[in-house]
């Protein structure tokens, strides 16, 4: 049984969305795909342009200096998204929930999904779980995911670059 469908698959989009903004919005389905969510979306000529305004917006929430401000932004968003959780058996899945309306374009679906998925991801896992990279210059959203809860790094390249910066920080100079 599943039961949080949502919070880490839409929380990767969005990171991944972010990390490396597609071209077009053929970009942005196939990504989608990768990350599991099956439906097709109309397409109109502004999805493209209006689904970078939803990253742009959670990043608000990625970049977010305290709990509470994360959680404020958070919840506009929720707010924004106005769509109502429905029961849905599309392509014979099996029954699951949707926290987004039927007919929604791409953007206000994304909206609805990633920031639902996002709450549901801090909450279950704690508020400090969204961050960027440590590793300077890298920017990178970091999901973290980890059991520990204490992923700092957006790769294991960041990862090794920043221990040995630290590394060679610490050497004596001769």
């Amino acid at each position: 049984m599943q039961l949080n469908p949502y919070g880490e698959y839409a929380v990767l989009l969005a990171a991944s969305l972010a990390n490396d903004w597609p071209a077009e919005r053929q970009g942005i389905d196939d990504r989608m795909r990768e990350c599991g969510m099956t439906m097709a979306f109309p397409e109109h000529h502004s999805d493209h342009r209006r689904t970078r305004l939803v990253i742009d917006d959670w990043l608000q929430v990625v970049d977010a200096s305290t709990e509470k401000e994360r959680a404020a932004l958070l919840n506009v968003q929720m707010a924004r998204a106005t769509a109502y959780p429905r029961l849905t058996d599309h392509d014979a899945e099996g029954w699951h929930l949707h926290y987004r309306d039927a007919d929604q374009s791409l953007p206000d679906a994304l909206r609805a999904v990633i920031s639902v998925g996002t709450a549901l991801h801090l909450t279950t896992r704690g508020m400090h779980r969204l961050s960027r990279c440590q590793a300077e210059p890298c920017n990178a959203v970091v999901v973290d995911t980890t059991r520990n809860g204490r992923q700092r790094y957006c790769s294991v390249r960041c990862a090794n670059r920043a221990a040995v910066r630290r590394h060679r920080a610490q050497r004596p100079t001769g």
